[in-house]
């Protein structure tokens, strides 16, 4: 194992085994080799904290890379062609053997859709979506409280409004890294990303880590934590109706049949008392990873009367959105609906989504995406 796929393996591990940084594997990270021939990137459906040396990642050629941000005519496709295009360019921009299982045979196992974003930045990046950086990034006043937290660096970090994750985030950074060159003569260290996350860049590893580590400490110390809520005891017999209720009423709308499983814990009843709880789960999905993990928000549910969840459920999908895997259920807590493999990831995201919900609304409220953008996600989406 070379020096930078050591590297790679070692960012790649210490911050995916963090939970306070990681929700499952999502998040991605890059080392360039110091030739400035290769880079070494997470590749696409790989949780960090499984990265080995024997897999887990793709070297790209990095000319083959950069040469996608200047070919104008992408630019200039609809979105399909254009992401389409883009990523068979990354899988000819790989220069290894890796590939994987797929139907009728083998196919090749895709590097990061943020591949090249990662090429114009620092030797080492970090790109990760940690729920203290989110609560800024989702929320209406977070821009303007992340440039008062870091208003004393010498070289402040770059706000990247929101665009489509893949060729469109990569142009946008592209403007924002050539015009911050322009002012302070070198690229940002730090990128809060719009409903998206963070990336860092250092010239080494461990600069890369420290500095992943000191921007969610310093996020997270401003944030007004929620007081603990007493989780009250739910009855068995109670939350054994909801759950039926639920599974019938997917049934009923999408033919669908799941498992349906219940969670409460201090950060799910704290939820639930609040008075705008219910009016926090309205606005729609707040990240790309929140919608397709998740399926947007938990829907808040005033009891577990069958008709109402059922009622609740077509009106949502009635208006084109998709149907909710977490329901908030007063007083009994949330139940979480999909497959049996599935269940505890979605709980974990719809958690987390639940606390950037509550830090956001104390930062002006939450700053959901909109249906175009939501509308690309579900269509193209795919965790980097």
């Amino acid at each position: 194992m070379n020096e930078e796929l050591r590297e790679l393996v070692k960012i790649s591990n210490a911050v995916g085994s963090d939970s306070s940084l990681v929700l499952g594997g999502f998040g991605n990270t890059s080392v360039k080799t110091v030739d400035g021939r290769f880079m070494y990137i997470k590749q696409s459906g790989t949780a960090l904290k499984d990265m080995t040396s024997r897999g887990g990642w793709r070297r790209l050629k990095l000319d083959s890379v950069l040469a996608i941000l200047k070919d104008r005519t992408l630019g200039r496709m609809a979105a399909d062609e254009r992401e389409g295009k883009a990523a068979k360019i990354l899988l000819v921009a790989c220069d290894d053997k890796f590939c994987g299982p797929g139907r009728g045979g083998r196919r090749a196992v895709k590097p990061s859709i943020e591949s090249c974003f990662h090429s114009m930045l620092g030797r080492f990046v970090i790109h990760l979506h940690p729920a203290a950086v989110l609560a800024y990034c989702c929320a209406k006043d977070g821009r303007a409280e992340l440039e008062r937290l870091f208003k004393h660096q010498k070289f402040p970090p770059v706000w990247v409004p929101y665009a489509n994750p893949g060729y469109m985030l990569a142009k946008r950074i592209e403007k924002l890294t050539c015009d911050y060159k322009a002012r302070y003569g070198r690229a940002a260290a730090i990128m809060f990303l719009q409903n998206h996350g963070l990336v860092v860049a250092a010239n080494s590893s461990d600069s890369a880590l420290r500095l992943v580590r000191r921007v969610v400490n310093t996020c997270d110390s401003k944030l007004k934590q929620p007081k603990a809520a007493k989780i009250q005891p739910a009855d068995n017999e109670a939350i054994a109706e909801a759950s039926s209720a639920i599974r019938r009423a997917i049934f009923q709308t999408g033919g669908k049949r799941v498992a349906v499983k219940h969670f409460i814990n201090e950060t799910i009843a704290g939820f639930m008392t609040r008075s705008d709880g219910r009016r926090l789960c309205l606005g729609g999905a707040v990240t790309p990873d929140e919608l397709v993990y998740a399926q947007g928000a938990a829907m808040w549910v005033d009891n577990a009367e069958p008709q109402i969840i059922l009622n609740k459920l077509k009106r949502r999908t009635g208006l084109g959105a998709e149907p909710p895997v977490g329901f908030l259920i007063k007083p009994l807590g949330l139940f979480v609906a999909g497959g049996r493999g599935q269940v505890s990831l979605i709980k974990d995201v719809i958690i987390t989504y639940l606390a950037v919900r509550s830090f956001a609304a104390d930062l002006g409220g939450i700053c959901p995406l909109n249906k175009r953008q939501r509308q690309f996600i579900t269509g193209r989406y795919e965790e980097g």
